[in-house]
């Protein structure tokens, strides 16, 4: 039960991380009688299930990005503060930020998952996973990159090198990505360079399973697979990845050891969690699981700590099924609208049931017009999906201007076949050095 908050200031509730779970839990203790901190890395929340589309230069980061502090800011209990959860202090009810502390009542945890690279995290630099807006601006700069250098490329074996994708998992983040790798290269790109047939680029997608979107039930991974081989994806799986090395990605098929060059190595294929669930389990004695995951009661609090809840990605939630519910936006937005109410019941000296996950069913996309969609009782693929898998997106959608943004640009992108936001931005902008001559010329230019 909360302490009675009748004759002191307002129960304070801290909620560490602006995603899915900590954002909805914020929106619904809004106008709740209690005193809410929200604090983030960033000052935006995004919209994680579209960042293959900045990756791939269909959508800006704007476009996903809504800032936290003008989504609540008709809440006046909520104050957004910046700023990185280092440690934790249960005892006192203290949170210990890099350069404050901050006091709590009631504390609710979701800062989600992390790339996993099972020990290889000498991996990262040259397969980059896709989490954050830095990780989609990366990978879009070293996917078009890629074609600008295969442009200026003479050696046929480089060039092939520079027009291999390799996508490492077969999950929706892989299947998403090597559609729309593919669409770039068959479609978008096909009329955009001079020297280059970019047709002629090959995009693996590789998975260690037997088969591609193992979530989903085996005939909707089948249709998926023909899917993704009709746009020109090669789907290989029971294959692993051995090593990442020099631009050159080794496999392991059964018996059978391969190599292939590429320039574009991207990693889809595992997460962990983030820092703070070790924090907490060392503070708190709360299990983990092998992923790091927070190992949580019916009501999603930690055991022992019935005022600290881990919500989303980072709560392992084994008490449904016997199995942990999956990472996806709908059970980090219940979670948070359950532990939000919870609270307020309390305030009310009330109880409310353990937390149970309404499956509305789950939907990926292939490419244009093709998705899959299983609802458990009615499973689809193809037009209808994709159509549903559209609307559903906007729907969820923060701010109406990200709605009606969106919508436009994908409507374009529709019947334009093009892409707004093939940027290539950041640090090693250009493909292949410039010669002395090119040097010489750029510094006469200085002076």
């Amino acid at each position: 039960m909360l302490d009675d908050v009748k004759n002191q200031s307002p129960h304070h509730v801290v909620i560490v991380g602006g995603g899915f779970g900590g954002l909805y839990a914020a929106k619904a203790l809004g106008r709740a009688p209690v005193k809410v901190t929200l604090i983030d890395k960033r000052n935006f929340h995004l919209f994680q299930p579209l960042l293959y589309q900045v990756a791939t230069g269909t959508l800006s980061p704007a476009d996903i990005s809504s800032p936290l502090r003008a989504i609540v800011n008709n809440y006046k209990n909520t104050t957004v503060q910046m700023g990185e959860v280092i440690d934790i202090n249960p005892q006192e009810g203290k949170l210990i930020l890099s350069n404050e502390e901050l006091s709590y009542d009631s504390l609710i945890i979701a800062t989600g998952v992390s790339h996993h690279y099972f020990g290889n995290d000498e991996w990262a630099e040259a397969a980059p996973g896709l989490k954050t807006v830095e990780d989609a601006l990366e990978i879009r700069r070293r996917i078009f990159l890629a074609f600008e250098a295969a442009e200026k490329e003479a050696n046929p074996e480089k060039r092939r090198a520079w027009l291999t994708f390799v996508v490492i998992g077969g999950g929706p983040t892989g299947v998403e990505l090597a559609g729309a790798i593919a669409e770039l290269a068959y479609t978008t790109l096909k009329e955009d360079f001079r020297n280059i047939d970019t047709a002629e680029a090959q995009v693996l997608l590789l998975e260690g399973m037997d088969r591609i979107l193992p979530p989903y039930p085996p005939e909707l991974s089948a249709k998926a697979n023909d899917s993704l081989e009709h746009l020109g994806v090669t789907v290989r799986t029971n294959t692993r990845v051995t090593n990442i090395e020099n631009n050159v990605v080794s496999l392991s098929c059964g018996d059978r050891m391969e190599e292939i060059p590429a320039q574009t190595i991207l990693w889809a294929a595992g997460v962990k969690a983030s820092g703070l669930g070790k924090a907490l389990a060392e503070r708190t004695g709360a299990e983990l699981d092998r992923a790091g995951r927070v190992m949580v009661e019916p009501d999603l609090s930690v055991a022992g700590h019935p005022n600290i809840f881990v919500i989303g990605d980072l709560a392992n939630f084994s008490h449904q099924d016997e199995k942990p519910l999956p990472g996806v936006a709908p059970v980090a937005i219940q979670q948070g609208q359950y532990v939000a109410n919870l609270l307020k019941r309390r305030l009310k000296d009330k109880t409310l049931p353990p937390f149970r996950y309404r499956d509305y069913g789950s939907l990926a996309v292939i490419g244009r017009n093709s998705a899959i969609m299983n609802l458990n009782f009615l499973r689809l693929s193809g037009f209808p999906a994709w159509l549903i898998w559209v609307f559903v997106h906007i729907y969820y959608l923060i701010e109406f201007d990200n709605k009606l943004v969106v919508l436009l640009q994908w409507g374009w992108n529709y019947f334009t076949r093009k892409r707004g936001a093939r940027l290539i931005t950041g640090e090693g902008a250009i493909p292949i050095s410039e010669s002395k001559e090119t040097n010489d010329s750029r510094n006469v230019l200085k002076v």
